[in-house]
């Protein structure tokens, strides 16, 4: 078997607040192994607010925390998780979002947090995958860094090359499907014309296959080639 370009890998953004960790898993399409370090002076910026509701249609998504307490809202309700729990178990179309509890519910005296994502295999193109994980964490990087707010095209482009939608507030009929199609047409069409990309060349440590990715659409096929960064 031919080793992934992930293999050792380590991403470390937020000046050291957040590290990620790739992790080979015969069952998964992906996963890797993330710590939030809660002390760290960054990090109250990185979690000023709560990450975006959203859903994956294709995949299911696992996480099973190994250190300290994370919280998961699901379809409105909030979950802490902790080692003892294991797998928990996110399926497809379920709208939901995760994030760090406050000090008051983790164990006395831990500061970090540590948790192993990771999402079950599909043959679809775009899809929660490690390409698509470290383009999104180093783009908010890059954001934090320079003090500039999230494009929200940009995001949205992302997260459809992650087959994962921004989900619109809860009393919009057809929720979850408006949100998809949203998402498509907004995170891929609008945002190739005006020339977004779901991936960059400075943050992808498999090029290969975000060229691959880009070139099976006919959305980005122009940006793979002179175009990217």
């Amino acid at each position: 078997m031919m080793e992934s370009p992930y293999s050792g890998q380590v991403i470390t953004v937020f000046d050291g607040a957040l590290t990620i960790s790739w992790k080979p898993h015969p069952e998964r399409d992906f996963a890797f192994e993330a710590t939030f370090y809660l002390d760290h002076p960054s990090f109250a910026q990185f979690r000023a607010e709560k990450p975006p509701l959203h859903v994956h249609p294709h995949q299911e998504e696992y996480i099973q925390v190994i250190e300290g307490a994370l919280a998961l809202e699901v379809e409105g309700v909030e979950h802490v998780v902790r080692p003892e729990d294991g797998d928990f178990l996110i399926r497809p179309w379920t709208i939901h979002r995760l994030y760090t509890v406050p000090a008051s519910a983790m164990p006395e005296g831990c500061n970090v947090v540590t948790f192993l994502a990771s999402g079950q295999k599909t043959l679809e193109v775009f899809k929660m995958d490690l390409l698509f994980f470290e383009n999104w964490y180093r783009y908010q990087d890059e954001v934090i860094r320079n003090k500039k707010s999230i494009d929200f095209v940009q995001a949205m482009c992302f997260f459809d090359a992650g087959g994962s939608y921004m989900t619109l507030p809860w009393w919009t009929p057809f929720r979850r499907t408006l949100s998809q199609a949203i998402g498509i047409i907004v995170g891929r069409w609008v945002a190739a014309f005006l020339g977004y990309q779901p991936y960059y060349r400075k943050w992808s440590t498999d090029w290969a296959l975000a060229e691959s990715k880009m070139s099976s659409s006919m959305f980005y096929r122009g940006w793979t080639k002179g175009k990217t960064e």
